[in-house]
């Protein structure tokens, strides 16, 4: 019986690689992390590894924007709310990069599985 290894941080919702139907729930893992335009693109559709990277340059600017987020909201947000609010902002970009940090790791992951590398169990 094949054992499927899926590694730290990989999405649950795309099957390990190798099992049954996992490119199938790769690319629509993939998809759904893109704008929906992306869905669009016939070269998206049919070139699987060209979408992960697509996906991967996606999530890192969603990230670099983030940072920017980050940076600028106390100076940006300080005149149009009040402090909490700024606080609240704040917060919501903090807890959004780390979100960010987990996504990207999750699509480098599946693009790499469907470069073609496969994980090994760990003790």
């Amino acid at each position: 019986m094949p054992t499927h290894v899926a590694p730290p941080g990989w999405p649950p919702a795309v099957r390990p690689p190798d099992a049954p139907d996992w490119e199938r729930t790769a690319v629509n893992w993939l998809f759904d992390i893109c704008p929906p335009e992306y869905r669009a693109h016939t070269t998206l559709r049919r070139h699987v590894v060209v979408l992960a990277r697509f996906a991967v340059l996606h999530v890192e600017a969603q990230q670099a924007a983030c940072r920017r987020g980050l940076s600028e909201a106390r100076a940006e947000l300080r005149d149009v709310a009040d402090l909490d609010t700024v606080e609240a902002a704040v917060t919501t970009w903090q807890a959004e990069e780390a979100r960010l940090l987990g996504v990207r790791r999750a699509v480098g992951l599946v693009e790499e599985a469907l470069r073609g590398r496969r994980f090994v169990a760990r003790l």
